[in-house]
């Protein structure tokens, strides 16, 4: 297991805690709202906006935090994350925020303490890029939809 080390920016409410599994077995943690003042902020459909957590933290080298979509979200709202799965490098240092997209049709309110991601804890391995030949493989260049649609 590894440690993620937190601190609470100045300002935030304390009270809903840090990012907590919601099971046993779950691989994402959920990340929650922290405005300041306990406001919210409605999106309308298709807007966009940065979602303060009131966190920052320390990820240890050889590891990432990816920020994903929470599916209750998208799938009841059509809420989403535009750059997900957003990636949180562990030389980063400041405020953890989250861009939160609404692709629904109506007006989807941002409460303080919704839960509005989940943050999932992933090794990183660093490659070595030089120019050589390329083999090739029975797939070949074939791209999008070329390995059939079942």
């Amino acid at each position: 297991m590894v440690t993620i080390l937190f601190e609470w920016l100045e300002g935030a409410d304390e009270t809903h805690g840090l990012p907590a599994y919601a099971t046993a077995g779950a691989a994402g943690a959920d990340l929650r709202a922290n405005f300041v003042d306990g406001q919210s902020v409605t999106l309308s459909a298709g807007a966009r906006t940065l979602v303060p957590t009131g966190l920052r933290m320390a990820i240890p080298d050889g590891f990432e935090v990816q920020i994903r979509p929470r599916s209750g979200l998208a799938l009841k709202h059509g809420i989403t994350l535009p750059n997900s799965p957003g990636t949180i490098d562990s030389d980063y240092r400041g405020p953890l925020g989250v861009i939160v997209q609404n692709g629904g049709e109506e007006p989807f309110e941002i409460t303080h303490g919704m839960r509005i991601a989940q943050m999932v804890v992933a090794p990183v391995l660093q490659a070595a890029f030089e120019i050589g030949s390329v083999d090739e493989t029975e797939r070949g260049s074939g791209g999008f939809g070329s390995t059939g649609t079942t």
